[in-house]
């Protein structure tokens, strides 16, 4: 969802000027990331949290691209770092932190905190200031295939005809934006003096 969000964020928020070829990748994105996750459609308590999400997410990408340039890129990082370490701490104080009990736990933790909340975060910020915020969560939708492409791959799971129908919409979408013809405006990236 956060998709088809960050585009509309950006043309309101930022008033980027969206060609059609994105927009057709967007729709492929979208349509492709609903076949890969989608099992039907029923909307729930889950659900509503997932679409926060996305919102919240997309808002993230518009502010990365709005703010970010690479000279700042580690101190953005470190900072989102914080922010989400402080989300977490206040939305788990309630019902009481439990850390972890064996080394191997620990390992677990410092691995998913190191690389795919803190490296992932610097290359998402260095890259958004030199990509728009359309193009840059364009290019994150690849993240499902890969999930998808490794679950097959590593974790025993069955390729089926929903994960390459998704998959191969998905890399279409990326494709377009990123081989496609752009117009200079599009192609400029527009930061917000701070």
């Amino acid at each position: 969802m956060y998709v088809v969000a960050t585009p509309l964020l950006a043309a309101v928020l930022l008033h980027n000027r969206i060609t059609r070829l994105t927009w057709l990748a967007v729709v492929l994105a979208f349509g492709g990331l609903a076949v890969l996750s989608l099992d039907g459609l029923s909307v729930g308590y889950g659900e509503a949290i997932t679409f926060l999400a996305a919102l919240l997410y997309a808002l993230h990408i518009v502010g990365l691209g709005a703010w970010s340039n690479a000279r700042d890129a580690l101190g953005m990082s470190i900072l989102q770092v914080v922010v989400v370490a402080v989300i977490c701490l206040v939305a788990s104080a309630p019902h009481g932190i439990v850390l972890p009990d064996t080394g191997r736990d620990w390992l677990s933790v410092v691995y998913m905190a190191v690389f795919p909340a803190a490296v992932a975060l610097l290359a998402q910020t260095w890259a958004q200031a030199h990509l728009s915020a359309t193009r840059a969560a364009i290019v994150m939708s690849m993240e499902p295939v890969f999930a998808a492409f490794f679950a097959v791959l590593l974790g025993g799971e069955t390729l089926t005809g929903r994960m390459v129908t998704g998959g191969v919409l998905v890399l279409a979408a990326m494709l377009i934006v990123e081989v496609g013809p752009r117009r200079k405006v599009e192609a400029e990236v527009p930061h917000i003096a701070v």
